[in-house]
């Protein structure tokens, strides 16, 4: 059996580096030219691939655009998480976070260029939001099954109560998520980029400490 966490093979990571090169191309384009002036083919050109390929990638140069939601892990890690019993489900949740972002922004100059574009155009923001509420149904429904799993409720049991509530842990992960994915992009100071304290991991679990130290605090 093939292991799932194992490094991309050569096929995959040419893929990959295609899938980059579409979108670090059109991405520059539109800055220097304007959204409504760029072309697949002038995209297809820059980033040295035919239209064809172009469109084995993304159906739109407003696709390339928006790029890739995060996603959770497959089998093995989603697995252990909702079997997990020694820790409490937000401690749980950093592990699947962070690979959910770290696949999606890893790659800091394509994460900035992007971010800059899509300032810049409303219209394909909310696109780049919408494809993150995917993600979030999907990560609400893990952690019903983790929660179910914790209270001894079958699959087929699961009420609104529950799903209710692991929707709010959902969206507090997601908010602490992107918390701590904004001080990791804005940071400019180079020294931090080779630090493993100021690394999206880092961050991440510094936010959700953070987001504990609120949530017990006594209101006064």
């Amino acid at each position: 059996m093939s292991d799932p966490n194992a490094a991309p093979g050569l096929r995959e990571r040419k893929r990959l580096a295609t899938r980059r090169a579409i979108q670090v191309a059109v991405l520059d384009l539109i800055v220097e030219h304007g959204l409504d002036a760029v072309t697949v083919d002038m995209v297809s050109r820059r980033a040295d691939v035919s239209p064809r390929t172009f469109f084995n990638y993304f159906p739109s140069k407003e696709e390339a655009v928006v790029g890739d939601p995060p996603a959770l892990p497959d089998g093995r890690d989603l697995e252990r998480f909702v079997a997990q019993r020694d820790e409490p489900v937000l401690s749980s949740l950093i592990q699947l976070l962070t690979h959910a972002v770290e696949s999606a922004t890893v790659d800091r100059e394509l994460v900035v260029l992007r971010r800059r574009v899509l300032r810049a155009h409303p219209d394909l923001l909310a696109r780049r939001i919408a494809s993150t509420r995917v993600f979030e149904e999907r990560l609400t429904t893990v952690v019903a099954q983790r929660m179910a799993a914790d209270e001894g409720v079958a699959d087929d049991a699961v009420d609104a109560s529950l799903l209710s509530r692991a929707h709010l842990v959902s969206l507090v992960s997601i908010a602490t998520l992107r918390h701590a994915w904004a001080e990791w992009i804005d940071d400019d100071d180079v020294d931090h980029l080779s630090d493993m304290r100021y690394s999206l991991r880092a961050r991440m679990e510094a936010s959700f400490v953070e987001l504990g130290r609120l949530v017990t605090r006594e209101v006064r």
